[in-house]
């Protein structure tokens, strides 16, 4: 038994240092340094504002209010669409998050980004006989969107320093 857990464990190493060595990286996974050196956010008070603001400054992005580019966010705009047959008894939600943005240079008003749109989806599981759960539910799929809208945002800012000069 102890001989069969560890060639599993050797394996698993063994497949990580190849995968490694040969510069492969799981997307969404490199936050070694910052994604834009500076920025500025503006728009709505939003949980969505709120997360990308403490993620842009957790991964070394200065966020402030003079920087020369401004990252304009839009309203959340929520859509749930019902994937089941029957309005009663459980079901299947789908959950729609999209998020308008844009990407302007101070000095001239110039966009490094027009405006865009992120967009994340999921499907949860609902019973009526748990309308409690259901909020909690619900809640989790928010912030779940809200992570890959923010994983979204994310690389698009680092195409965009990728691309400037």
């Amino acid at each position: 038994m102890h001989r069969r857990r560890f060639l599993t464990l050797a394996l698993v190493g063994g497949a990580s240092l190849a995968f490694a060595g040969c510069g492969f990286r799981l997307r969404g996974f490199d936050d070694s340094g910052p994604v834009i050196d500076e920025i500025a956010l503006a728009g709505v008070d939003s949980a969505f504002l709120r997360m990308a603001e403490a993620h842009l400054s957790a991964v070394g992005t200065r966020v402030h209010d003079d920087a020369p580019l401004v990252l304009n966010l839009g309203e959340e705009t929520w859509h749930e669409r019902s994937l089941s047959v029957l309005d009663s008894g459980s079901r299947e939600l789908e959950i729609t998050l999209a998020l308008p943005f844009s990407v302007q240079r101070r000095r001239d008003g110039a966009y490094h980004l027009q405006q865009q749109r992120l967009e994340a989806t999921t499907r949860i599981s609902v019973n009526d006989d748990n309308l409690l759960a259901q909020d909690d539910l619900r809640e989790e799929a928010h912030q779940e969107l809200r992570r890959e809208a923010l994983r979204q945002l994310l690389e698009r800012l680092r195409a965009l320093e990728d691309a400037s000069p």
